[in-house]
């Protein structure tokens, strides 16, 4: 630490580059948490952060600290604790004891099980019902449920508080589970056996490979199956523009005839823009490329230590609004459909919005994938989001001058902790099991940097303060309203979404002064998007709110609007063509910088 305070004054001066750089927005009044921190400070926090694995210690002591003294003020709730606690022993005693009685006389018993949650499938396989497993796993799920009552429903604790210690607690006991260990998990002794140890000297050879990803984690693979350019990210195309933030692709046409009215993809610059253009087969550019439309993709840099002062401010600049420029120049139309994929599609509606207010008239239509635009509820990503943990997270992104991959990842994987880090684990380490990559899997491994200035407005303007959706949000000096918005929008939720929740994307409908198509499909937040026609148990739900419609809550609309089978593409295509124009004879790209996929896909 002594070392990192003796290089302070070279960091110093690159907290303060310009004076944007003093206040993270200058639309809000001035409070503490606004002012440039000092130094010191941060070097201090960014130390204690890789103690911490970036977790603030101030945010979880004041979680921890509200519920154990509202605990403490509630003895009615202690009292129920209490009793619980005594009658899932008993229950959990009652059912230990029968399977004894059981062995004797040949028989099964069900006794008073307790179900696990319905995504829960740890205990599936039929061996956990063999003693004494069945008595194991019953006894973590009696423990588990106790204490999501004892972390719940205390009287005087604040929700976000609340949220914050359930889900710790959850991600504890997770970790306790006995399906993590080879000693209590019956599916891990039976392969043990069967194989006589086979599978541990595979689930040994998977720990080493996995170690020597984390000590290279850029080191190039030249043999990797989904490399950009090889299998993913092979729709044909050229780089037509670039710039420090983004290179432009336009992709060749495939038919005689194209619409007249181009395409704009803006995908999320936390990934990589090919999640849309994953191996043919699953290719949303393809799909529209053979259906007609002339499609442009921008493709975000990978900052590094060199761009921690990027805006959020210059991301729209340089990134969403360049890029409609070069379109309009590229095709000479007067109008685009634009479209925005996560982060994306909130940069694209703030564009949108701030174009409406100035009078450019260039998008014809607007589409949003998974996108939020009002963050007052946005999940479980909320549970990271609070002045304590996002000023401790910007001492990490200062010293670095950006958000590290890992960090990013390792937040989305402890949302889906069972799927995402425990199921892996079982499978790689205990069962020995190499994992089957595919094109999506691939994908969400290649991960990019944020840089910390864009990072820390991005969240604090948006997900702490929401102003976008108050009317706080500054363009040029001005405030931007959504209503203002007079494209017709088409609005896309996916029932599971850990990252952007539908109910949340919904709430556009209440913003926009215009029309809004919104479609709610089976999947999660990529698998979800990434939907293309063909693939079974795919189903979604459509309709359309004009301006002026009165407003239907989102249950009520899940429970009314009719379901549809099938992929949610057929029908966005539709309503995209009905906004893009006369077919016509289909163009030479006529710049050529390089190839598709490009120079900044590649970044590591």
């Amino acid at each position: 630490m002594y070392k990192d305070i003796a290089k302070l004054s070279d960091k110093t001066a690159l907290t303060e580059p310009d004076s944007r750089s003093v206040a993270p927005y200058a639309s809000q009044a001035t409070s503490a948490s606004d002012t440039q921190p000092a130094p010191l400070d941060l070097l201090m926090n960014a130390w204690l952060g890789k103690l911490t694995l970036n977790v603030s210690p101030a945010a979880m002591t004041n979680a921890f600290g509200d519920w154990l003294m509202q605990l403490q003020l509630s003895p009615s709730k202690q009292d129920e604790l209490i009793k619980k606690a005594v009658k899932k022993y008993w229950r959990w005693w009652a059912y230990a004891c029968n399977p004894l009685r059981d062995v004797a006389i040949g028989t099964a018993s069900q006794g008073r099980k307790l179900a696990p949650l319905p995504q829960d499938h740890r205990f599936s396989d039929p061996a956990w019902e063999q003693w004494p497993f069945n008595v194991i796993y019953q006894g973590f799920l009696q423990n588990q449920q106790w204490w999501h009552n004892a972390t719940t429903g205390v009287r005087g604790v604040s929700p976000h508080h609340e949220d914050v210690v359930n889900f710790t607690v959850r991600q504890y006991l997770d970790m306790l589970a006995p399906s993590n260990f080879m000693a209590t998990n019956p599916v891990v002794l039976n392969e043990t056996v069967r194989t006589g140890g086979g599978n541990l000297l595979r689930g040994m050879q998977n720990f080493i490979d996995d170690l020597q990803k984390i000590a290279a984690p850029n080191a190039a693979d030249d043999d990797a199956p989904f490399t950009p350019g090889k299998a993913v990210a092979i729709t044909p195309g050229k780089v037509i523009y670039r710039n420090r933030l983004i290179e432009l692709i336009q992709y060749a046409p495939t038919t005689a005839t194209v619409h007249s009215t181009p395409i704009l993809f803006v995908p999320a610059w936390i990934m990589k823009y090919y999640i849309l253009d994953l191996s043919p087969e699953n290719s949303l550019v393809k799909y529209l490329v053979d259906k007609g439309h002339t499609v442009f993709m921008i493709s975000w840099k990978n900052p590094g230590s060199d761009d921690r002062d990027l805006s959020l401010e210059d991301y729209r600049r340089l990134g969403v609004m360049a890029a409609i420029d070069a379109v309009t120049e590229a095709t000479k139309a007067s109008h685009i459909n634009a479209v925005g994929y996560c982060l994306g599609g909130t940069l694209l509606t703030i564009a949108a919005a701030a174009m409406a207010h100035e009078g450019d008239k260039r998008l014809g239509s607007i589409s949003l994938f998974a996108a939020q635009v009002d963050f007052e509820e946005p999940g479980e990503l909320s549970l990271f989001i609070d002045e304590n943990q996002i000023s401790f997270l910007e001492a990490a992104m200062w010293e670095k001058g950006y958000l590290d991959t890992r960090q990013m990842a390792g937040a989305f994987q402890l949302l889906r902790s069972n799927d995402l880090i425990w199921s892996y684990r079982l499978n790689e380490y205990l069962l020995g099991k190499k994992p089957q990559n595919n094109d999506l899997m691939a994908w969400n491994a290649d991960a990019t940097r944020m840089p910390y200035r864009m990072h820390s407005e991005y969240l604090r303007q948006l997900f702490l303060h929401n102003d976008l959706a108050e009317g706080r949000y500054h363009v040029d000096g001005h405030a931007i309203s959504l209503a203002d918005i007079a494209a017709p929008i088409f609005a896309v939720g996916t029932v599971t979404d850990h990252v952007a929740p539908w109910r949340s994307v919904f709430k556009l409908q209440r913003l926009a002064a215009t029309e809004v198509t919104f479609l709610l499909t089976t999947g999660g937040h990529n698998a979800g998007v990434v939907s293309p026609p063909g693939q079974p148990h795919r189903s979604y739900q459509v309709s359309r709110h004009a301006n002026g419609d009165l407003y239907i809550d989102p249950d009520t609309w899940q429970s009314t609007v009719t379901h549809h089978d099938g992929s949610w593409w057929p029908e966005w295509e539709h309503w995209l063509a009905t906004h893009a124009g006369k077919r016509k004879k289909a163009p030479a790209i006529q710049h050529d910088i390089c190839a598709a996929p490009g120079s900044y896909v590649m970044q590591k």
